[in-house]
């Protein structure tokens, strides 16, 4: 690991009157109004915004954050480290994205590499070097314990290769004296978002070639190398923008009792497993939420072939917004993160400190289902080269999908969302979804319905959905999409629960075992169809249907991935929706954002 020390200094604390004192009354955007002080806002990958939110409060109340009549001022914002990696070596719009970093966290230093070879390539400077290591977690492979006592674990090493060979074998979880728990299922992350879908990624090329150092462009030439990933990827449920969709949904089902049904294992790191047999699956407690350990636990299994760590680095950007004294103030910051005591803190939270005078200890123990002396092999991170070239290969490799795009046109979607442009909500939502088509493969399938109170039926009757095109190829029928999105116009009422039956019912009826199949769901209101006395039961109804349809063997991998759209939208129904059919739902309360929302969407696929 690549490890930069910062000099520690020793500063006498001095307050001019009025002169550096920070307000914690947070401003506008939502950030905390640093006065007079000089800004150090940080980007950070969500795992850590609580703690690192917890120790940048700590640092501005203490004496490193003066220099004399100067104070410093740290503040973060969370961003997920493929998108922040994106925007970085694009553009960062302040507006949208709020304040460009001094100092940027994502989970892992594969990420720096990536946005210096993408830079690189544009004939721009690096933006990061040298780094201290904040904290660290293993990439595991996260499963039930039954499921990992059926192939051996603890006393035999297990990793991708067994991923292999189990997603391969017909008799599926019945070769291990289990054929109730069905075919094995993994799920795993979008890679170019996530850093456990990128290590993951990694680890599986080189579990293929055998190898754990000196990954090379040459060995993902390799066509056992593409079959080996395409093999894996086969047995896929879906991908996600985070693991926190899986981990809920793992323990809704486990709470239900039977957390076997939704997926047999998935990648992601060690934090996760600690978090979620502590009875906390994203990691985060709401004020009055209880932690409810899972009646089953996970176990982390440490690949034998090798794994990586998330080594969260510090990276203090050398890039052209960022002065002089705003590097001198990010410099304090990351001796004070490397401090023992706030180091210590770190274990709490469930990471491994990067600091390596400071001893692992709990709660990272085998009665949370981790071992600290794992992992016992490390991999070797490649060139960035390599890295892009290993995202860019996962594109043809990822299993495909077939998805049902169902858009409510209901009257509200004519409101207008953006004073300045006059767009209207059906506007953006149509911009967005044919921007999204684009992040499809060429063999992927999508089609498109639309809804809405009176449309007029084949048999002139009328109806409450339209099927304006049947999923396709999106290679052969993208620009059909992107016409008929762009026709949509804004009609009458709202019938949400009996459209998203039928949307749900016609994917059940052409479900394809090779394909990731859903629905993705956009409505912007409230069900205004039916007998609004009987709406709860209407709604009762459709939650029942998809649940029983969970059941089956062939339709329990049809899933409705929801968008609640605008301020008027259904959340609760729409995340109820959602979490029946063990997808995830997405809030667009403010129709501005849905162009990233719908980004987000398509990472599931």
């Amino acid at each position: 690991m690549n490890r930069s020390r910062f000099a520690l200094l020793t500063l006498a604390m001095i307050v001019m009157a009025g002169a550096c004192s920070p307000s914690s009354t947070p401003s506008a955007g939502g950030l905390e109004d640093p006065g007079d002080c000089t800004v150090i806002d940080l980007a950070v990958s969500p795992e850590k915004r609580d703690l690192l939110t917890e120790l940048s409060q700590d640092f501005n109340a203490s004496d490193q954050a003066r220099d004399g009549d100067r104070c410093f001022f740290a503040r973060v914002q969370a961003k997920s480290s493929g998108a922040a990696a994106s925007l970085l070596s694009t553009e960062w719009d302040e507006a949208v994205e709020g304040p460009r970093p001094v100092i940027w966290s994502p989970s892992a230093s594969t990420w720096g590499g990536i946005v210096n070879q993408r830079l690189d390539s544009q004939g721009e400077p690096p933006l990061t070097g040298d780094f201290t290591s904040f904290q660290l977690t293993p990439l595991v492979i996260a499963m039930p314990k039954p499921m990992a006592t059926a192939l051996g674990w603890p006393n035999e090493p297990l990793g991708f290769a067994d991923i292999l060979a189990l997603s391969q074998n017909p008799a599926g979880w019945g070769a291990y004296g289990h054929p109730e728990w069905g075919s094995f299922r993994l799920g795993k992350t979008n890679p170019n978002f996530s850093t456990s879908g990128l290590s993951a990624l990694l680890a599986q090329a080189y579990a293929a070639n055998g190898k754990t150092a000196g990954l090379s462009l040459e060995d993902l030439k390799k066509p056992s190398t593409s079959a080996f990933a395409s093999a894996i990827e086969s047995s896929v449920v879906h991908y996600g923008d985070t693991t926190l969709t899986f981990l809920n949904n793992w323990y809704r089902a486990d709470q239900r009792g039977n957390p076997y049904g939704y997926v047999s294992a998935v990648a992601v790191e060690e934090k996760s497993v600690i978090d979620y047999n502590r009875g906390n699956p994203d990691g985060v407690l709401q004020d009055g939420e209880q932690a409810r350990p899972p009646r089953v636990p996970l176990v982390a299994i440490y690949p034998e072939e090798g794994t990586v760590y998330s080594d969260n680095p510090l990276y203090v950007l050398d890039a052209s917004w960022v002065d002089s004294a705003q590097k001198k103030g990010a410099g304090r910051f990351v001796d004070f993160l490397d401090q023992t005591d706030n180091q210590k803190k770190i274990l709490k939270f469930g990471f491994r400190p990067g600091n390596p005078k400071v001893a692992v200890s709990s709660p990272i123990n085998e009665r949370n289902g981790v071992d600290p002396t794992q992992p016992q092999t490390l991999l070797g991170i490649p060139e960035p080269e390599v890295l892009v070239q290993l995202l860019d290969d996962w594109q043809d490799q990822r299993k495909p999908a077939r998805v049902l795009l169902l858009v409510d046109v209901s009257g509200s979607m004519g409101e207008v969302a953006d004073p300045d442009t006059g767009a209207t909500k059906l506007d953006l939502a149509k911009t967005a979804a044919i921007t999204a088509l684009d992040e499809f493969n060429d063999d992927d399938q999508v089609g498109l319905w639309v809804f809405t109170t009176d449309l007029p039926g084949a048999d002139g009757k009328p109806t409450d959905h339209l099927e304006l095109l049947p999923p396709g190829r999106v290679g052969d029928v993208g620009e059909q999409l992107k016409s008929k999105l762009r026709a949509l116009v804004p009609l009458d009422g709202t019938p949400l629960y009996a459209a998203t039956q039928a949307a749900y019912e016609s994917q059940v009826a052409s479900y394809d075992p090779s394909r990731i199949n859903a629905v993705v769901l956009l409505s912007d209101g409230i069900n205004e169809d039916g007998d609004p006395e009987d709406d709860r039961g209407q709604l009762q109804s459709l939650l029942e249907a998809i649940s029983a349809g969970s059941e089956g063997q062939a339709s329990q991998k049809v899933r409705v991935f929801t968008i609640a759209y605008g301020s008027s939208a259904d959340l609760s129904t729409l995340r109820d929706i959602a979490e029946t059919s063990q997808a995830a739902n997405y809030d667009s309360s403010d129709p501005r954002s849905i162009n990233k929302i719908f980004v987000a969407v398509v990472s599931n696929f």
